[in-house]
């Protein structure tokens, strides 16, 4: 592991970026917003190749406004209204997507300084949540770990609280298998091992309905490539232009079983997640354009990167018939997803 300073917040915060260095794998995590800064893996010819998006410096980590990289919380993805009912409690939260609440509000921990310390293959990141902080009850104490082993990323999530709340916890990384500010990720092969979808709004809320993917532009059972149905005329696409949707994952909730598998033919480059999460968010950075350049001046087009992330699903603690993200205490939200990469 290796340490150095990235730069200050325009609060004067100092921010680190943290090296770990693996058997074919290298990433930067930095503190602010617990950010995979660079993940650098071998393309089919040995060359490392960076497949995150970034930025160069902190001003430009604050000044963008889609997540990339960061660790989202206390609530990842939407919650409608921005409003959930918890026992005889009604919380307001903050509106920070049209009426809606997003990836933790005004402040989410995807802004905060983290606090890192060395583990054997990785680092550490901890923070504290105040209660009512955002409007979530309950103080939340988060524990998340970077760790390396050969070709593979683990990300594993621990939270407790001391009163009943909601937690879901999620890494916001924008893949580019062909490298960051390479083309887009339209050629890219996808695999999603979920046969059901939640269908949403035009808002991006789900209507609580549970959908089969089959005959329909969201079954990505087998390999296709992203861009090959994504501007068909099917409503979902239209309200999102383009994907940004949450698959159920197949198999038990808790167990840690496949959820994607995406192959670049440009680079050769594979990436295999696992996850013992219920759900994933499919999102094809429809929106990636207007924020500042990206690492070594890249220009950051829409659809130049993918985002799986691994959730509960968005506004699961307005319906019932989702599984539950309620964290009591005494219990711990403990999950872990697993980025695996390859040559193919």
């Amino acid at each position: 592991m290796k340490k150095e300073l990235f730069g200050y917040t325009a609060a004067g915060e100092a921010v680190e970026r943290i090296w770990l260095e693996g058997e074919g794998i290298r990433c930067g995590v930095l503190t602010y917003g617990g950010a995979l800064a660079a993940l650098e893996v071998p393309d089919r010819e040995g060359h490392p190749t960076d497949v995150v998006l970034g930025f160069d410096t902190v001003e430009d980590y604050q000044k963008q406004d889609k997540y990339i990289g960061a660790l989202i919380g206390r609530y990842a993805n939407r919650i409608g209204g921005s409003r959930f009912r918890l026992g005889n409690e009604t919380y307001p939260l903050y509106a920070n997507d049209g009426p809606n609440h997003l990836h933790g509000g005004k402040v989410g921990f995807d802004k905060k300084i983290w606090q890192a310390q060395e583990l054997p293959d990785g680092i550490s990141l901890s923070l504290h949540s105040p209660h009512m902080e955002e409007g979530y009850p309950g103080e939340l104490d988060v524990t998340v770990s970077y760790t390396l082993q050969p070709g593979q990323l683990t990300i594993h999530y621990q939270a407790r609280t001391d009163r009943e709340t909601v937690c879901n916890l999620t890494n916001h990384s924008y893949f580019n298998l062909g490298g960051q500010g390479s083309q887009a990720v339209l050629d890219h092969q996808l695999q999603l091992f979920a046969s059901a979808y939640t269908p949403a709004d035009p808002e991006s809320i789900p209507t609580g309905e549970i959908a089969p993917v089959e005959g329909t532009p969201m079954d990505f059972r087998r390999p296709t490539a992203i861009g090959a149905r994504i501007d068909q005329d099917f409503a979902p696409l239209r309200y999102a232009s383009g994907y940004d949707h949450n698959w159920i994952i197949d198999g038990p909730q808790g167990t840690l079983r496949p959820f994607a598998r995406v192959w670049c033919p440009r680079t050769g480059i594979l990436l295999e997640g696992s996850t013992t999460l219920p759900g994933v968010q499919l999102y094809t950075g429809n929106f990636l354009e207007g924020g500042p350049a990206g690492k070594g001046g890249a220009v950051y087009h829409n659809r130049d990167a993918f985002c799986l992330e691994t959730q509960f699903f968005p506004d699961a603690p307005n319906h019932e018939n989702f599984p539950s993200p309620v964290l009591r205490p005494g219990e711990v939200w403990d999950h872990t997803t697993i980025f695996r990469f390859s040559v193919e």
